[in-house]
């Protein structure tokens, strides 16, 4: 199976169907997070260090990095975030951003192998992200839609896909070095949105030898109750061969519903991480109050009062 290997200056992980999936945190985008927009516009990173270290400890294996903040250097921030996530952290990053400038800074502070989220299929984007991707020897998302936008037919995502693993491979990029996106959309909008996506993995899988990724939050947009909608599309999208996705590990049902993926693919061998953490998450809970012994106070007295009316 394809083994798709990213790195910090000191830990790798390897994104691979026969290895335990891989969960890339989220959390440190400002995108709909007014108070960390300002933040980080304002050079503060206390809530980024923060969501960092709240993210390594829930169990990510890689954070995503974004600074898309309308009107702010998106490329000095970025680079700066980087530097700063890289110093708390040995979790390989993801560089995110739709600027091509910003992923070049971005990518030339970085210390280790990146993920670079992400390119699509537009011969114009290919032509600036690719060559960026084969100079820092980086991995590539790459997301299904081109110039025509995002079709609702698998077979035309899929071809998209295809497109552009080609495309990176002709720029030197083996194709173990291209993680497709199949696009989730909101299930709320779309009724087969994850019938498309597990079909498209499925084809990724078999028919190009790629690993796979999506933004998972995406499925469960504008509903009520989002954690289990995630939690249940990202194990029926695993058991299709998704490999690793953009995803909230602090969210407990999105988290626990992966290490159960895990164990029924058979990645998670003698089901060891699940019985640590659950043994962990056992050993955090309060002791349960003791019971009293004997009697309970209502029957006793409820049994007096019978004996002396008997009496």
């Amino acid at each position: 199976m394809s083994e798709t290997i990213l790195s910090s200056k000191t830990k790798t992980v390897i994104i691979s169907p026969d290895r335990p999936f891989t969960i890339i945190g989220e959390r440190i985008n400002p995108t709909g997070r007014k108070a960390l927009a300002r933040e980080m516009a304002a050079g503060n990173y206390d809530r980024v260090i923060s969501d960092a270290l709240a993210q390594v400890a829930a169990g990510a294996h890689m954070l995503d990095v974004n600074a898309g903040i309308p009107l702010a250097d998106e490329p000095a921030i970025l680079a700066h975030a980087i530097k700063i996530v890289q110093s708390i952290t040995d979790l390989p990053l993801s560089i995110d951003s739709s600027i091509v400038a910003a992923l070049e800074s971005g990518l030339s502070v970085y210390e280790g192998k990146a993920l670079v989220n992400s390119v699509t299929g537009e011969d114009e984007r290919l032509e600036a992200v690719l060559p960026l991707i084969k100079k820092y020897n980086a991995v590539v998302i790459a997301i299904s839609n081109d110039e025509t936008g995002i079709s609702e037919d698998p077979d035309v995502r899929f071809a998209v896909a295809k497109k552009i693993v080609e495309r990176a491979m002709d720029h030197g990029i083996p194709r173990e070095d291209v993680l497709v996106d199949p696009l989730v959309m909101p299930i709320g909008a779309m009724r087969y949105a994850g019938r498309q996506v597990f079909r498209i993995v499925r084809r990724v899988q078999d028919e190009l030898g790629c690993n796979t990724c999506c933004g998972a939050s995406n499925v469960s947009f504008g509903l009520p109750n989002r954690p289990p909608l995630n939690g249940t599309f990202l194990a029926m999208a695993i058991a299709s061969g998704l490999t690793a996705a953009i995803t909230n590990p602090i969210e407990h049902e999105i988290k626990r519903a992966i290490l159960a993926a895990d164990v029924f693919t058979g990645n998670d061998e003698n089901c060891a991480t699940w019985i640590k953490v659950n043994r962990e998450v056992a050993a955090a809970q309060p002791p349960a109050t003791p019971t009293p012994t004997g009697t309970p106070a209502p029957a006793r007295e409820a049994r007096e009062r019978k004996f002396r009316r008997e009496k």
